[in-house]
């Protein structure tokens, strides 16, 4: 039996990551902060299947400790600040998690379990103000966040540790990935819990930021599944994981009102735009300055070609339904 330590674990893609564990018979270990109220997140359903450990990414100490008790074949980081507006107001928080927290973590595998293999979380925030389209693992990068270059320093670490130590350490560079399990600050689930309100009449507007920044949207069920074939491979590499579609915020915003009947009509430009409920005529969405970013990043496209010939991985969950699961299932949530 393997046994495999998360961080990050009650989060999205920790949640989705060791339930495949646990159905591939892993046993799994997850790292959690230590808060004054216990909240398991998104794994309270199999709280009772996984061990949980407490320990922090800023605190070297505490994974030394962690990687010791659990003896892991296999480490995934995917403990993060991991919301870009917040790395704004939070610069130096997000540099101490998403940045030395990776070298803490590589360095607690290095002394205590230097055979077990390292997945790193690195993101497509690294292409910001891209560089060429499509994005591939040659893509030059060029962060236009706090986020993005706390990343870019994790993510370059990684390999670092892989040339220096011979450690199996290797990064997926994901794209953006959505669930059902998405926390209400993120754009995505902001747009479709603000759907089933207004559908509910619970809500009266949505207030968006920048309707034409364009992103490459799959399921994080889908790209776990990258994370675990990356450890599988004979040699660590890095890959893109990517739908190889790209939308607009508005397409998305379209998307999710249509999936509870309401058809939207779009007047004004920049921050005037709003949208317009076809049947009612009331205004139900409207652009608000203050969700524009410092630095924009306006289009993101990734190529996973090299994953999908050498990984085998391809994304099962399309667009649309990413969409619609996303909304039914905050309907249901608010019923």
């Amino acid at each position: 039996m393997k046994t495999a330590l998360i961080t990050g674990i009650t989060g999205q893609d920790g949640s989705y990551l060791a339930e495949l564990l646990l159905e591939k018979g892993y046993k799994v270990y997850g790292i959690w902060r230590r808060k004054s109220v216990v909240d398991y997140g998104n794994i309270s359903h199999i709280k009772g299947k996984i061990k949980l450990i407490y320990a922090d990414l800023t605190d070297y100490v505490s994974l030394v400790n962690a990687v010791k008790t659990s003896h892991p074949d296999e480490v995934y980081n995917l403990g993060a600040q991991s919301f870009v507006g917040t790395s704004w107001e939070q610069p130096l928080v997000t540099a101490n998690i998403d940045a030395i927290g990776v070298s803490n973590i590589l360095e607690a595998i290095r002394i205590a379990k230097p055979d077990a293999k390292f997945y790193q979380a690195s993101t497509s925030e690294m292409f910001g103000m891209v560089q060429e389209i499509p994005q591939t693992e040659n893509t030059a990068f060029y962060p236009r966040s706090p986020y993005g270059v706390a990343k870019l320093y994790g993510h370059w670490i990684t390999k670092n540790y892989r040339e220096s130590y011979n450690l199996f350490s290797c990064s997926g560079i994901l794209f953006n990935h959505e669930s059902e399990r998405r926390g209400e600050e993120f754009v995505t689930r902001k747009i479709t819990l603000s759907v089933a309100k207004i559908k509910l009449g619970l809500q009266d507007c949505l207030e968006l930021g920048n309707m034409d920044s364009k992103r490459d949207w799959g399921h994080s069920s889908d790209y776990v599944r990258a994370m675990w074939l990356m450890l599988q491979q004979k040699k660590p590499q890095d890959y893109v994981i990517a739908s190889g579609e790209t939308h607009t915020v508005r397409e998305f915003v379209n998307l999710a009102f249509g999936r509870v009947g309401i058809e939207l009509e779009w007047s004004g430009v920049g921050i005037e735009e709003q949208g317009v409920d076809k049947a009612t005529g009331k205004i139900i969405v409207k652009v608000n300055p203050k969700f524009f970013r410092p630095a924009e990043v306006a289009f993101l496209l990734g190529d996973s070609t090299k994953a999908r010939n050498e990984l085998g991985w391809k994304n099962e969950i399309p667009f649309n339904s990413l969409v619609e699961r996303m909304v039914d299932s905050d309907l249901k949530l608010l019923s």
